[in-house]
């Protein structure tokens, strides 16, 4: 049986002046599916994933999530979605359990510390629960980020960079700790990263974005198949994001 679609854009159009950020384009995400979101600086991933969270008003197309339109439902929706980036801060005077406390509240999680603890558990934090987040290095503070993304086990989550901060051996923890969550608690991801190694560990299927437009998609494997045939088998995720960035087809 097909799994659902969570998430639907269709013919998003989002322009600031006369400028087009997003320029008519359509996908969608299945439940359980993590979808990597890639593109150049500049190319609209950011601007795509604040119409998603209806922090932005685009003036065309249509967003649904769990299939009701973003724009009519999205306090219902916001309940059952989260988000983190490596830009997210948290109240830096506040320890770790005292921010998750607090995120708990807003999204009105049932039994709250027993989730807090859970999560800090899976991320190996738990020692660190009574450090205010300012003591905390970039590595640790995105963990703290990807703790409070998952405090109302979010049926959608949207991941900007998660572990942009965080060293390669963190990263390759990170990235365990988050499939073993995600595979769990059947969560569907939208992830935008840089890091082509972390799409190719966890996304089941690809999409590059540039100047606004989806200029590829497919699984990892069909990427270098399709885009970099030339290329020979050695080629991967990294050589697709050069050679599509620069402008090729």
């Amino acid at each position: 049986m097909d799994n659902k679609v969570v998430l639907e854009v269709k013919n998003l159009v989002k322009q600031f002046g006369n400028f087009t950020a997003i320029d008519d384009i359509s996908f969608e995400v299945k439940e359980g599916e993590i979808l990597g979101f890639l593109g150049p600086n500049g190319a609209g991933k950011s601007t795509t994933t604040y119409c998603i969270l209806g922090l932005i008003i685009p003036e065309g197309g249509q967003i649904k999530i769990f299939g009701k339109d973003v724009l009519k439902k999205r306090s219902e929706i916001m309940k059952e979605v989260n988000y983190a980036s490596a830009e997210y801060n948290l109240p830096w005077n506040l320890s770790i359990w005292e921010n998750l406390l607090v995120y708990a509240r807003l999204y009105e999680v049932k039994d709250a510390k027993k989730r807090i603890t859970e999560l800090l558990e899976i991320f190996e934090m738990s020692h660190l629960k009574d450090k205010a987040i300012r003591d905390l290095s970039t590595g640790l503070r995105a963990r703290a980020i990807l703790c409070k993304a998952l405090l109302n086990k979010p049926r959608l989550l949207l991941l900007d960079e998660p572990m942009a901060s965080m060293d390669p051996d963190v990263v390759d923890k990170g990235i365990k700790l988050l499939k073993n969550i995600q595979k769990e608690e059947g969560i569907t991801i939208l992830y935008t990263s840089h890091n082509m190694w972390e799409i190719e560990e966890v996304a089941n299927n690809v999409i590059f974005i540039n100047h606004g437009k989806i200029i590829a998609q497919g699984t990892p494997l069909e990427l270098t198949q399709k885009v970099l045939k030339h290329e020979g088998e050695e080629a991967n995720l990294r050589d697709v994001f050069i050679h599509l960035s620069r402008g090729g087809a």
